[in-house]
């Protein structure tokens, strides 16, 4: 399989404060503190690394970027380089020009501020209007009811949910409720989430 690079050149993106930048080593040291910021990883619906961990998630990272599954990226406070959390390119398949959107968790500080609905319209403009993609999807459990309200927010469409699906870090197997956004839809979408962000200053 190509490298994700191949498909989605990885660069960085800057909107209203908040930064996009291709995940790294260099990025360790503030992913932990943003992990710390909650002890997010204690939640268990969601993929944050717990703090002695935090190498090694982006190693894996960096690994699914060289056989072209995953882009990670740090999510950064623009003015001050603070690493805020973490998001992806997922799942991503060239042939039908797909990518999903996830791995996405956030300090405690900044969730429910406007940092999602900004990395998430960066992440869809690039891959709408850059790459062409003709559909973008997200994926998430199906007690994780934060994360569901936040992607139907975005304006994606439920699909539906596919049972007995993953693993859940204590051993446990989810279900999976699958969205998508088609490349139709985006235009309207992506008004919706100016008037958003423009609303909520």
């Amino acid at each position: 399989m190509p490298s994700a690079d191949a498909f989605i050149q990885p660069q960085i993106q800057r909107e209203r404060g908040v930064r996009l930048e291709p995940l790294a080593l260099e990025h360790e040291a503030g992913l932990r503190a943003a992990a710390t910021d909650g002890q997010l990883w204690k939640l268990r619906v969601t993929s944050v690394p717990e703090p002695q961990q935090t190498r090694a998630y982006i190693e894996t990272a960096l690994q699914l970027r060289a056989e072209g599954s995953r882009l990670a990226f740090a999510v950064i406070e623009d003015a001050t380089g603070t690493v805020l959390g973490s998001t992806s390119y997922h799942d991503i398949v060239p042939a039908v020009r797909r990518v999903e959107i996830g791995y996405t968790w956030y300090a405690r500080r900044v969730q429910r501020t406007h940092v999602n609905t900004v990395c998430k319209l960066m992440m869809m403009r690039h891959a709408f209007e850059t790459i062409g993609c003709a559909v973008v999807g997200w994926r998430t459990d199906n007690f994780n009811y934060a994360s569901q309200r936040a992607i139907e927010r975005l304006g994606a469409k439920k699909d539906g949910v596919t049972r007995h699906h993953a693993l859940r870090r204590d051993g446990t197997v989810r279900d999976t409720v699958m969205y998508s956004l088609l490349a139709g839809e985006w235009p309207e979408v992506r008004a919706h989430l100016l008037y958003l962000l423009e609303r909520d200053k």
